[in-house]
């Protein structure tokens, strides 16, 4: 437990973020199955919706910090490179 106000003050700032993080990456974590899902099914419109959505939310992601922004980088250049596998 925090000694001081200000403690109390910044664990409930910091629960608060957590969970708006939790949600960004429950987004994420959704995109990501989507895009896999729509490679396993080969559907190449699926493929090209889901991925221009995935990206936007690894973007929105690197930019919020809730992923390192190299990591949302590797991310999209292979699910790109799975995409262009299956077109």
């Amino acid at each position: 437990m925090p000694q001081l106000h200000a403690g109390e003050k910044a664990l409930r700032k910091n629960e608060r973020q957590r969970a708006v993080n939790d949600v960004w990456r429950k987004k994420l974590r959704g995109a990501l199955k989507a895009m896999r899902l729509a490679i396993a099914s080969k559907d190449t419109k699926a493929i090209a919706t889901e991925l221009t959505k995935a990206e936007s939310i690894l973007d929105r992601a690197a930019r919020r910090n809730i992923i390192h922004p190299n990591k949302a980088s590797r991310k999209k250049s292979r699910l790109r490179v799975a995409a262009k596998a299956v077109a």
